[in-house]
């Protein structure tokens, strides 16, 4: 007979408006599971070892219609990307002992119905940690954003907004390794000297010091910016576009200052985008997996060798889990923001 084990969870209480707080999830330790897959699924039941907080989770705590990934469902388990390890297999190219990473519920075992979405993890001499960042979704989001959508040019101008996170961080230093000048922001003094001492930023700025955005990168751009990694929205936005050169490219990755707002922020300066000639490109990542192998040929030997830094903020415990996700709209972390929920 099958183990059957105590299994906790974080659910969703209700959705959300504003901010998210610590009491919108709830710490649920009642449940259990039964360590088997069922007989002929072809299911993965996996142990849960590492989840990834990301502020596109903010989005799935509201009921929308029509968007790129599904609200959550409240009364059940949040989910997102984590790093697992399979216990039992109905899958043919996943066996008990695998790591894999991919989307998991935030629980401590998890049955995956669509096991093709789980990546099977092949090195295991770096940090395991890594799949929920670098080795991840956002490191994907970085590569894609930066080399596929901006298409750098050695001695070019960039700038990245939110530059200390998850993804901000390693598109400073894809920048810097093709060569180009690089400015980040950030929203404390502690995250600019990162910005400027550990991932080798040109330059950054706390962005909250500064009155007038618009000013602000006049001086550290005066020549104008030719790639802008936008993470922000709103007001930067607004700023950038009266900043940017001839034919320079916009990568929109995200907008987190929009995401608790109610009503969105509308944006002037557009007409920047027709008298500059700027290409401006939304993405969403799970649309290139397919350069996954590509993207992990150029960054695991840039990891061994040291030359890509990466910061992680590890939260230890499920429990700890809604402060940690509700902690990015704050700025609270520093790096990727990961909770720990057992380790291998």
């Amino acid at each position: 007979m099958a183990q059957i084990v105590n299994n906790k969870k974080i659910v969703l209480k209700d959705y959300v408006k504003g901010f998210p707080k610590e009491s919108d999830m709830i710490l649920k330790t009642s449940d259990t599971i039964e360590l088997k897959i069922p007989e002929g699924s072809n299911g993965v039941l996996v142990k849960n070892l590492y989840l990834s907080c990301d502020p596109y989770m903010r989005g799935r705590m509201t009921k929308t219609q029509g968007s790129y990934v599904d609200s959550f469902t409240p009364g059940s388990p949040i989910n997102g990307y984590g790093v697992a390890k399979v216990l039992d297999s109905g899958h043919s190219n996943l066996k008990k002992g695998d790591l894999v990473w991919g989307g998991v519920g935030w629980e401590e075992y998890s049955i995956v119905t669509a096991p093709e979405t789980l990546i099977k993890i092949e090195h295991t001499d770096v940090p395991l940690s890594y799949y929920t960042g670098i080795l991840g979704m956002p490191g994907m989001t970085a590569y894609v954003g930066f080399y596929e959508i901006c298409a750098p040019k050695k001695g070019e101008y960039v700038y990245i907004s939110a530059a200390s996170g998850a993804v901000g961080q390693l598109v400073g230093q894809f920048a810097k390794l093709s060569g180009c000048y690089v400015v980040g922001s950030a929203g404390t003094k502690e995250k600019v000297d990162l910005l400027k001492n550990k991932f080798g930023f040109d330059d950054a700025f706390n962005y909250k010091e500064e009155q007038d955005l618009v000013a602000a990168l006049k001086r550290y751009f005066p020549e104008g910016i030719d790639i802008y990694f936008e993470n922000v929205g709103g007001k930067m936005l607004e700023a950038v576009l009266l900043n940017m050169r001839l034919k320079g490219r916009i990568s929109v990755c995200g907008m987190i200052s929009q995401y608790n707002l109610e009503q969105e922020e509308g944006v002037r300066n557009l007409l920047s985008v027709i008298t500059k000639r700027l290409t401006m490109k939304g993405f969403i990542v799970s649309d290139h997996y397919h350069l996954y192998p590509k993207y992990m040929e150029m960054v695991i030997p840039l990891i061994k060798e040291g030359t890509i830094r990466y910061i992680e903020d590890v939260a230890e415990g499920l429990e700890n889990a809604p402060a940690a996700l509700v902690g990015l709209f704050s700025g609270k972390n520093v790096g990727k923001q990961v909770v720990a929920v057992a380790r291998e």
